[in-house]
């Protein structure tokens, strides 16, 4: 019963994104691959979105971003880039989210800038946030994304949390 349910819930909220602005994913779906990538362009603006378990991040990598390694925390990563694909450029941008689980449960991320490289060189401008979770878990993401100087665009998207 318990099974059917929850096969239930993930087709429901799978169907829930048909008809809507479709993400473009990358990668592989299979368990234990590198996460996926979801992707989104509007004019010359580039707004890609990955999902993972921070257990899955480096030691040197969490510590960067400042957040603890753990199977329950999922990490949301957005970059917004301007111009054609190998020679874009990082933009600011306001950027929301929000992750809402197989239960129903909607939680709004606090995301923060996070600037990687030297100051004066190439810099790098992502946004990144976390949030809570019981596994096994689906969330699905709604993400909004107002970039400097261009037109607000949304993304939705959906990724599966295992135990590790």
């Amino acid at each position: 019963m318990r099974t059917a349910l929850a096969v239930c819930l993930l087709s429901l909220a799978l169907l829930s994104g048909c008809g809507r602005e479709a993400a473009v994913p990358t990668g592989s779906g299979s368990a234990g691959a590198a996460p996926q990538e979801a992707t989104v362009r509007s004019g010359d603006v580039t707004v890609r979105a990955s999902a993972l378990q921070t257990s899955a991040l480096s030691p040197a990598v969490a510590q960067q971003y400042g957040i603890a390694r753990d199977d329950a925390t999922v990490l949301l990563l957005v970059a917004v880039r301007r111009g054609p694909d190998g020679q874009d450029n990082a933009i600011p941008a306001r950027v929301s989210a929000t992750a809402t689980d197989l239960r129903g449960q909607r939680r709004t991320l606090e995301l923060r800038e996070l600037r990687t490289g030297e100051a004066g060189s190439a810099q790098l401008l992502d946004y990144v946030g976390t949030v809570e979770i019981a596994l096994p878990d689906t969330l699905r993401f709604e993400l909004s994304v107002a970039p400097e100087g261009g037109a607000p665009t949304t993304l939705q998207f959906s990724r599966e949390f295992y135990p590790r």
